[in-house]
């Protein structure tokens, strides 16, 4: 039996899903990691205020706000994929 053109899409919008699923699990565990490399490096530029801790202080920051951004992007595209397939389910009955 051949499936439908919507029944493939919901089974590449279930594949993404599962795919985007694993995507967050890493960003956050990387995000919790250059979450704590973080809150060092801040510390030691505090501290110290030597140029290089600043520097330091500087890129783990950015770090940090590039996985939560990567994160929110996933979430986002997490929250599309799964209002289309409501619609095709609901197109499906």
């Amino acid at each position: 039996m051949r499936m439908s053109r919507r029944e493939r899409k919901l089974f590449a919008i279930g594949d993404r899903l599962t795919q985007i699923e694993h995507e967050l699990t890493l960003a956050r565990e990387e995000l919790v990691y250059h979450q704590h490399l973080d809150d060092d490096a801040q510390r030691d530029a505090a501290v110290s205020d030597h140029p290089i801790d600043r520097a330091d202080a500087r890129e783990t920051a950015g770090d940090v706000v590039r996985f939560e951004t990567l994160i929110r992007r996933l979430e986002l595209e997490r929250a599309e994929l799964e209002e289309r397939r409501v619609r095709l389910i609901a197109k499906l009955r």
